[in-house]
């Protein structure tokens, strides 16, 4: 193989994993639009079948029986259960009120045909004529690429609430 030809291959593979990011930052980017305007179908289809959106709710019921665990710590465990808790009953609440579900600047790490992202969430909601920040959470995304493109297979949402569990939930995604 030439230099030129080298210098090509090099390029590509540049170039390819720069479009990955992208389409990360875009999927990242799309859930709070999405959540907030209470598109469930939209919202879940960013997961695969099988994804898992645990905002606390801690690892899936062994019985099968409970698909979506609602509240300020709750979980999801695949795709129409993700599409439950956009419909719901606390989250139409929060966002019948005024919200922004925000997604900051991820930090991410690719390997090939997976991915993971480390970043933080602000939930803001309406109180009265401003607006608060309500929560703040350290946030742990596993991508997998599909026939359709990166979906996310697994997010994991910790409140900053001074704990270890989102400490290391921020370290865990990051290589020095």
């Amino acid at each position: 193989m030439s230099d030129v030809e080298k210098r090509l291959a090099a390029l590509e593979t540049r170039l390819h994993e720069l479009e990955d990011q992208v389409a990360l930052y875009q999927l990242m980017s799309a859930y709070g639009p999405l959540v907030d305007s209470g598109d469930a179908m939209a919202t879940a289809a960013l997961w695969v079948e099988d994804g898992i959106y645990d905002w606390g709710g801690g690892t899936p019921p062994q019985d099968g029986t409970t698909p979506v665990k609602e509240g300020a710590a709750g979980a999801a465990y695949n795709q129409a259960a993700i599409a439950d808790m956009v419909r719901g009953p606390y989250h139409q609440e929060i966002i019948n009120g005024g919200a922004g579900h925000v997604i900051g600047l991820p930090h991410i790490v690719l390997d090939g045909d997976t991915a993971v992202a480390t970043s933080y969430s602000r939930l803001y909601r309406r109180d009265g004529e401003n607006f608060r920040v309500w929560r703040v959470g350290a946030n742990r995304w596993e991508f997998v690429r599909t026939a359709d493109g990166w979906r996310v297979k697994n997010r994991i949402n910790r409140v900053l609430n001074g704990g270890e569990e989102p400490r290391a939930l921020l370290r865990s995604g990051i290589k020095s």
